[in-house]
C-alpha cells in the first residue's frame, strides 16, 4: 500500500513516565483507536522500547509523536531524554516519521480552550474522548505524586497539538526526524 492509498493518518503519541509510559493512538481527524499505560521494571528504557516496538507492530502508525526535549520547558530527567531519543531512532528504523511537540506548544493550543494546567487540559481531552473519562485522575495536590494515568492525557495532548498545528498539511509527506 502506498502512502497515497492511506485515507486517514494514524498517530501514536508516547509520553514516558517514571514507571513506564502512556500512549494514545489517534486516527485523523480525531478518532481514539487505542490508549493506555505500560508499566516496566528492570532496565526501564530497554523494556519500554520493547513494549513500544510491540505497540508499533500492533497499531501500525504512520507518525509517532513524542515530547520535544530540546525546547524550553522540557523538564525531563536524563533517562527519559535518552528514551525519547531512542523512540525517535526506533521510528526511523521502522521508516515511521517521528515528530516532536513541546509542552509549551501544547499549553498554547489548549489555552485557547481556557485550559492552563495539566488537569484542565486532561479534562478537555476527556470531554473530547468520552472513553477516557473513567481514567481522568482527580486534580493533584502539590504534595501528591502525579497519577500514572496522566501520561495518557499528556500523550493525547501531544497528538492533538501536532494535528492542530499541522491541520490541512500532509504529515506523512513531511520529514522532521
Amino acid at each position: 500500500m502506498s502512502t497515497s492509498d492511506i485515507q486517514f493518518l494514524r498517530v501514536l503519541a508516547i509520553d514516558p513516565s517514571p514507571s513506564g509510559f502512556g500512549y494514545v493512538v489517534i486516527e485523523e481527524p480525531s478518532e481514539l483507536i487505542d490508549f493506555g499505560t505500560k508499566t516496566v521494571k528492570g532496565d526501564k528504557n530497554f523494556e519500554s522500547l520493547k513494549r513500544i516496538e510491540e505497540l508499533i507492530n500492533y497499531t501500525c502508525p504512520h507518525v509517532i509523536i513524542v515530547e520535544d526535549i530540546t525546547k524550553k520547558g522540557a523538564l525531563r530527567r536524563e533517562r527519559v531524554r535518552r528514551l525519547i531519543r531512542d523512540i525517535i531512532k526506533l521510528a526511523a528504523g521502522q521508516k515511521i516519521k517521528a515528530f516532536t511537540v513541546s509542552r509549551l506548544e501544547a499549553k498554547a493550543i489548549f489555552s485557547r480552550s481556557v485550559a492552563f494546567n495539566k488537569h484542565q487540559i486532561a479534562s478537555i481531552i476527556a470531554a473530547q474522548f468520552p472513553e477516557l473519562r473513567p481514567y481522568l485522575p482527580p486534580p493533584r495536590k502539590s504534595w501528591m505524586p502525579e497519577d500514572s494515568r496522566m501520561s495518557i492525557f499528556d500523550a493525547a495532548a501531544l497528538a492533538l497539538t501536532l494535528l492542530r498545528l499541522h491541520k490541512g498539511k500532509h504529515l506523512k509527506d513531511k520529514k522532521l526526524h
